[in-house]
């Protein structure tokens, strides 16, 4: 089980963090090239875009991402606290 909840725990926030940053990496390449990034196409334009947040365009991503690190966490307490007794 501790195992487990380690995997839950830590799994989720790297898949969440590397999506973030390639993506970021495509936002900033845009910008070094004088464009403007369209955040809900994913594309580089040239007039420029409003800004919308990764948690607009993709709450179930997110949110599933960061409950599964929460049922991680408790997996791992309760590893913790079974191993102890």
């Amino acid at each position: 089980m501790l195992r487990l909840g380690l995997l839950l725990l830590i799994v989720p926030v790297l898949l969440l963090m590397g999506a973030y940053f390639w993506e970021l990496n495509d936002v900033r390449a845009c910008t070094l090239d004088g464009g403007h990034w369209d955040y809900i196409e994913g594309v580089c334009r040239q007039e420029p875009q409003p800004f919308v947040s990764w948690l607009e365009r993709s709450p179930w991503l997110i949110n599933g991402g960061m409950l599964l690190s929460v049922l991680g966490l408790v997996l791992c307490m309760v590893g913790l606290y079974r191993r102890r007794r």
